[in-house]
């Protein structure tokens, strides 16, 4: 049975939220993999229900932070599935053996996480089912990339861009979650890919408070951060990229994929932890 839609309305590829205000400090918050809007041409190339296709989803991840802009600090987020486009991969992290036609070699990136599926494209859903039952053509590939990743990266850039122009200095608060069995005890996985994307003053600060709230916090294991960090955190030029996961069973029932009453706390937890550190955070920022 092919996904239903789960949307009156098309909301678009992508969100951003601007504070009413305007943006009080330098820093921009994301949400890449809580997009849930399956509607269009992939409920006809899969065959899979949406229950299985929303295991993918960093969900309602987009919740936790929706009351960011209120204190002074746009917010993007994708409206779009990660099984669909996954934006925290590079454009070129593509499997060529998804395709039925011939995709151009300087067109591909090798990596780890394409040859296991979870490329740009993915090949595979959260839990290793195929998500198709034939190969597609690669135009497919392209029209995604144009209707999805690059909006959504455009839309990031800009953000991330007019922050550093204003302030001197960005900040991105690039936030996922992660499945209860994969946190290793954690209930946040900072990640700064060691120290090169984020200058350590940043990440020790935002580590601080989430102890001080009473999470369980660490630092780079077992994720330190993926193609947003990697690519839009340059601390030598005035942006620090963290990476900010989430153990799901704070909010969520993972088996049904839907929230529990622990997502409307830690929806204030958040709001209440940005409030905190974003002066000193300010303050404490190199600024260029």
């Amino acid at each position: 049975m092919a996904p239903t839609a789960n949307a009156d309305i098309d909301p678009g590829p992508v969100s951003v939220v601007r504070p009413a205000g305007g943006q009080a400090y330098p820093i921009v918050a994301s949400s890449p993999h809580s997009g849930r809007n399956y509607r269009g041409e992939f409920e006809n190339l899969t065959h899979h229900e949406l229950g299985v296709l929303r295991r993918s989803e960093d969900a309602y991840v987009d919740q936790l932070i929706e009351g960011i802009p209120e204190l002074g600090i746009p917010t993007v987020a994708a409206n779009f599935p990660r099984v669909f486009v996954d934006v925290n991969r590079a454009a070129g992290e593509l499997d060529p053996g998804m395709y039925s036609d011939r995709v151009r070699a300087e067109l591909i990136r090798d990596s780890r996480r394409t040859a296991s599926g979870l490329g740009v494209i993915p090949r595979i859903s959260a839990d290793g089912r195929p998500l198709y039952g034939r190969r597609l053509k690669f135009a497919e590939a392209e029209r995604r990339l144009k209707r999805c990743y690059w909006p959504y990266h455009d839309a990031l850039t800009a953000l991330v861009d007019e922050t550093r122009t204003r302030f001197g200095a960005a900040v991105l608060l690039d936030v996922h979650s992660m499945p209860h069995q994969s946190a290793r005890g954690a209930d946040i996985v900072l990640g700064d890919r060691f120290g090169q994307s984020c200058d350590p003053r940043v990440s020790d600060l935002i580590e601080a408070r989430f102890r001080e709230q009473g999470f369980v916090t660490v630092r780079n294991t077992p994720y330190a951060g993926g193609h947003t960090t990697a690519s839009y955190g340059r601390p030598e030029s005035g942006v620090h990229a963290i990476q900010i996961e989430v153990n799901r069973s704070l909010y969520l029932d993972e088996n049904r994929v839907q929230p529990t009453a622990g997502l409307d706390r830690l929806r204030g937890e958040f709001c209440q932890l940005i409030s905190v550190i974003r002066e000193p955070l300010t303050a404490c920022l190199p600024t260029s």
